[in-house]
């Protein structure tokens, strides 16, 4: 042979396993692709299905958040309308306090008056000095200022406590609505984000369950209960209030009729003593005229008891001269037994005379001991008079300022409904 030839020292194979080999290829690449063909679909129905499933957990999750951004800022609004109305019944409730504290400040006047009045009342003299209807209405006019004013103290001391009580429930309020609105803006911001943000990651232990985290109906019954306190706060803040507008005006009420009944007292009591004063007057008046009818009799009683004395004389000088008649002319004859009758007579008219002057005399000592006591009468009744129209005069003082009252009925009308706001200034 003229051509060496080499040959791999490895077996050779035939042609038939040649073609077996080339069909076992052939269905081994087929297989193959047939898996590959397999896998791609499988993947993209996996792929298909994933986007899917996390497009529509992300739009759910999405309708989620924005619900409970609804729900959140829905109870906000509800807490914050709360929050208007406590703040509006603290205002008022202040008010309504201030003014019964003004109230009981000018509580000041009608107790330095009464008192006055029951002092002066006081100072009354002789049989003025008694427990009249005045003095009775006057202590009472007192009890009752003074249950007055402790009834509006009390009631300033349960708006205070009322005060603070809302303030309470205002901050647990204000607390809430800036959780929720902190929450809201939490919400938010993860409604805002999606998967092509920059400021995503993964986190350590996403799935845990966060400390101090709470079941949704713990949260919404929270809720509600601070809702229900702040309603129930406002419900007895404007009973409050109401029983505050109600005790201030029976109070005005109260002291303003027995301020009237006083003083009805007063002017009877006054025109009582008046006209107890004008009878005294007159028996004063009736008294010095029947003193100086006395004083004169007795003038024409010593007069008649001087001319007796002097017919006495007479008529004793006579028997006396007669009785040096003499020897038989010294008769009892008619002259001496008329003399002797008229001399006894005349004894008997001076001692009948000195009698009456006695008598009189007594009488007008008498008229003037009653003289003396109706000077110190009427003076007893013209210092109580006085006193008690002083009285009148001083509680003047109560037609002004808190307790003086309306004017007319339409200024008491205006001021009972509020409308001085309403009505134009002219």
């Amino acid at each position: 042979m003229s051509v060496v030839t080499y040959e791999k020292p490895l077996p050779h194979i035939g042609l038939a396993d040649w073609f077996a080999k080339q069909w076992e290829n052939q269905q081994t690449n087929d297989a193959r692709r047939s898996d590959a063909f397999n896998l791609r679909h499988e993947a993209r129905q996996l792929r298909n299905e994933t986007r899917i499933r996390t497009d529509w957990d992300t739009y759910h999750n999405n309708v989620r958040l924005g619900d409970r951004i609804t729900e959140l800022d829905r109870w906000k609004e509800t807490l914050e309308a709360c929050l208007r109305r406590i703040d509006k019944e603290v205002g008022l409730l202040k008010d309504e306090k201030f003014e019964t504290e003004k109230e009981i400040d000018a509580f000041g006047i009608p107790l330095t008056v009464i008192s006055e009045c029951i002092s002066m009342r006081d100072n009354r003299q002789g049989n003025e000095l008694t427990y009249d209807e005045g003095d009775t209405e006057l202590k009472r006019e007192l009890c009752v200022v003074e249950s007055v004013k402790k009834i509006l103290i009390e009631r300033c001391q349960e708006a205070w406590e009322k005060i603070n009580k809302l303030n309470e429930v205002r901050f647990k309020l204000q607390l809430d609505i800036n959780d929720k609105h902190e929450s809201i803006e939490i919400d938010q911001d993860q409604l805002t984000l999606d998967k092509n943000c920059a400021n995503i990651s993964f986190k350590t232990d996403p799935l845990r369950l966060v400390k101090n985290s709470i079941p949704n109906e713990a949260w919404l019954e929270h809720t509600r209960s601070v809702k229900q306190l702040a309603d129930n706060e406002l419900a007895d803040t404007l009973r409050l209030r109401e029983t505050l507008f109600v005790v201030r005006e029976r109070s005005k009420n109260d002291m303003l009729a027995q301020r009237d009944r006083v003083d009805f007292v007063l002017r009877k009591r006054i025109y009582q003593t008046q006209k107890a004063r004008n009878e005294i007057e007159w028996q004063q008046l009736k008294m010095r005229e029947e003193m100086k009818k006395v004083e004169k009799e007795i003038r024409t009683l010593e007069d008649a008891l001087l001319a007796k004395c002097d017919a006495l004389k007479l008529a004793e000088t006579r028997l006396e001269n007669r009785s040096y008649r003499p020897g038989f002319e010294l008769a009892r004859d008619e002259p001496e037994q008329g003399l002797k009758n008229e001399v006894l007579q005349l004894r008997q008219t001076r001692k009948d005379l000195q009698d009456k002057i006695n008598c009189a005399k007594a009488t007008y000592n008498a008229l003037e001991d009653r003289q003396v006591a109706i000077d110190r009468d009427l003076n007893n009744k013209n210092q109580s008079l006085m006193t008690d129209i002083r009285c009148l005069d001083m509680r003047a003082r109560l037609r002004k300022g808190e307790f003086g009252g309306s004017e007319s009925e339409t200024d008491r009308n205006i001021i009972l409904t509020k409308m001085e706001k309403e009505i134009p200034s002219t």
